[in-house]
């Protein structure tokens, strides 16, 4: 086995809404996601990321720190929301109900 075969090429992504960084990496196939967003320097760059809290993915679909990746995925590091979607709709209906009463 070579060490290539051991090698893959990943992207790590983090978007603000006037900036987005993307990181591309070769790194040993057997690096958790987190090692990886470590490797990325994303942390250094943005120290406001907290694993912790903001959820990470990869092309959109919200994996595990320790979960391991495949050759071209795109880690994705999640902002938390500013609110809660399900919130917005239900303050949406009922100010569409307060205005169809009033009319």
């Amino acid at each position: 086995m070579s060490i290539d075969s051991d090698m893959i090429h990943v992207e790590v992504v983090y978007a603000l809404p006037n900036d987005q960084r993307v990181v591309s990496l070769v790194v040993n196939k057997e690096l958790t996601v987190e090692q990886i967003i470590e490797q990325s320097g994303l942390l250094t760059l943005f120290p406001e990321i907290d694993l912790a809290i903001n959820k990470v993915g990869v092309f959109s679909r919200n994996v595990k720190l320790d979960g391991l990746v495949r050759d071209n995925d795109r880690i994705e590091i999640y902002r938390p929301l500013l609110a809660d979607p399900k919130e917005i709709r239900r303050k949406r209906a009922e100010q569409a109900a307060n205005a169809n009463r009033s009319k």
